[in-house]
């Protein structure tokens, strides 16, 4: 009696059900995190201490809006506290581990109790994301906001009380677009989902939930309104999120055979303006001679380009990205189809040495890709009978995803929208699927 009640107690109980994976996150990251500054860590305390003095970016003509406010605005405390950097950093370990809790309960709602434990241990030891939780990054807060967003929104489309109904539709606008302030594209699936829902629900205004897809794309972009007027003011652009947009494009439009759309962020205006200087700052292994192609490529354009700053640096990146595309239209597609393997197992990169370490992506990411392909006959065949829930969430990672892809991304960008993916597999398992690992037995032939 007493192991059955401890029994029932787990399975109710995710926090506890969870918690050695949080110790296991604390001590990867007290055992891997590093004191230099990576990628766009400094970015974030840049940003951070700018908030703190009362401020988001410097004025025109030097605007900068190389990321989104929502992650600077969760470490602004440590940093004006002058925390060490590591407490940032352990926060990735809560924030992973609360992933992994909403995501079990919102699955509970959909599944069996043991699937949604197999897909839970699934995330948890989703080694592919471990590696984002040591560094002041925002994927692993990214897919906590996207836990968060799953929970809420299959609460707004499924709770028969009014009251919770209206409760979570608030809530999955506000989650929405904060996630929306902390990764920049989400900016535009919420336009997307707006137009969407508006027009569907114009077309068929019996429907509710075409109407709650409406408020919460609507909520969502009120909760972004601050931000955009703010960005207004600096630029008089109306929906201008960020400045790195056209930085993202014009390597993404890359022209030569040898280069595949890689996106190199940290190539800074002192570092291609001067032939003296380095051209690459991020720590990454490039094949001999890649500094002398990159350099004899791309030396005219950033000439022609560190011209300008901002806003105009921006404009002058899109300019020749556009310039490219309408040029060269197969080489972009090409650019496109290699960025679909960045994203899920992180190559082909231009100039970078593969290592046999790279295997190692494979298993996680190949499982759930070839889940997804499984997954996609049954979802079409019975779309409508898909609870709504599900399908509004597919679209929002439908057009993530479908943004991702036309700029340069990494295998990271993929990860944070992998919760929908295994919420969407789960639930069509639990409805299509009957597995048996057992053998039948033969039947005796009868003499």
């Amino acid at each position: 009696m007493l192991s059955t009640t401890k029994a029932t107690k787990l399975k109710h109980n995710p926090f506890l059900l969870f918690s050695p994976f949080l110790l296991l996150y604390i001590i990867l990251i007290l055992k891997f995190s590093v004191n230099d500054f990576v990628g766009d860590e400094i970015r974030h305390i840049y940003f951070a201490n700018n908030l703190l003095k009362g401020f988001y970016s410097p004025p025109s003509p030097h605007v900068n809006l190389a990321i989104g406010p929502g992650y600077p605005i969760i470490i602004s405390p440590f940093v004006a506290l002058q925390l060490p950097y590591l407490c940032i950093k352990l926060l990735n370990a809560l924030f992973y581990y609360l992933s992994t809790i909403f995501l079990f309960r919102s699955l509970r709602l959909m599944v069996s109790f043991r699937k949604a434990l197999f897909v839970c241990l699934f995330w948890s030891c989703n080694y592919v994301m471990f590696n984002n939780m040591y560094y002041m990054l925002t994927e692993t807060f990214t897919v906590l906001l996207v836990t968060i967003l799953i929970f809420c929104a299959v609460n707004a489309f499924n709770s028969g009380d009014v009251r919770q109904t209206k409760k979570y539709v608030w809530k999955t606008g506000l989650v929405m677009g904060f996630l929306a302030l902390t990764k920049l594209i989400f900016g535009y699936v919420i336009l997307t989902m707006l137009i969407g829902s508006a027009i569907l629900w114009l077309l068929k205004r019996s429907a509710h939930n075409y109407r709650k897809g409406l408020l919460i794309a609507a909520i969502a972009l009120g909760t972004t309104l601050p931000y955009l007027v703010y960005t207004y003011s600096l630029t008089g652009r109306f929906f201008y999120w960020g400045t790195l947009a056209g930085n993202n494009m014009y390597w993404m439009s890359s022209l030569p055979a040898n280069e595949y759309g890689t996106w190199y962020p940290d190539v800074a205006k002192d570092t291609l303006a001067q032939k003296n200087n380095p051209l690459i700052r991020i720590k990454r292994i490039f094949v001999p001679g890649a500094e002398d192609s990159l350099r004899l490529h791309h030396q005219a354009d950033f000439n022609e380009t560190y011209q300008y700053d901002g806003v105009e640096l921006d404009d002058a990146f899109k300019r020749i990205a556009y310039r490219n595309i309408r040029s060269h239209p197969l080489k972009y597609l090409e650019n496109c189809v290699c960025n679909v393997g960045r994203m899920l197992f992180g190559a082909p990169n231009s100039y970078m040495i593969q290592k046999p370490g790279d295997l190692v992506r494979l298993p996680p990411n190949g499982i759930i890709t070839v889940l997804s392909l499984f997954c996609l006959f049954p979802t079409l065949r019975n779309w409508r009978k898909i609870d709504y829930s599900i399908r509004y969430m597919l679209f929002v990672a439908a057009i993530y995803l479908g943004g991702s892809v036309t700029g340069s991304a990494e295998i990271r960008m993929f990860g944070i929208i992998v919760p929908v993916l295994l919420l969407w597999i789960a639930y069509i398992i639990q409805r299509s699927a009957r597995i048996n690992l057992a053998f039948y037995e033969k039947q005796k032939s009868q003499i």
